[in-house]
């Protein structure tokens, strides 16, 4: 899944995201989304990689604990055949509740 795939499937939940971060005084009220990819684990075959896996971490942002919300995006997710690993923390600083969706993107290096 590329990153341009990653936005379309976003699009389909309706809230506002960005890459890693919105620009200064940018940042939308909750609920927001954002996503970034922080690692790869590649695969490789004859010394050269040959399967891209890109780690994707997508966060939710709300104000208060939200289930509708987390039940949509996780119907896109599901729509698209995306595994996913949940978790969730309270950041005190921002009073926001984050749930962070991990998942893996895998794609041919050599085109097949």
């Amino acid at each position: 899944m590329t990153h341009i795939e990653i936005m379309a499937m976003l699009d389909e939940t309706s809230l506002p995201y960005a890459y890693d971060h919105f620009a200064e005084g940018q940042s939308p009220q909750p609920p927001f989304l954002l996503f970034l990819c922080p690692s790869s684990r590649n695969f490789a075959a004859d010394g050269r990689v040959y399967f891209k896996i890109n780690e994707v971490h997508l966060e939710l942002y709300t104000d208060h604990k939200d289930p509708d919300i987390e039940k949509t995006l996780e119907n896109v997710l599901d729509r698209y055949g995306v595994f996913y690993n949940k978790s969730e923390v309270w950041i005190e600083s921002e009073r926001l509740y984050e749930v962070l969706y991990s998942f893996e993107t895998e794609d041919s290096a050599n085109g097949k």
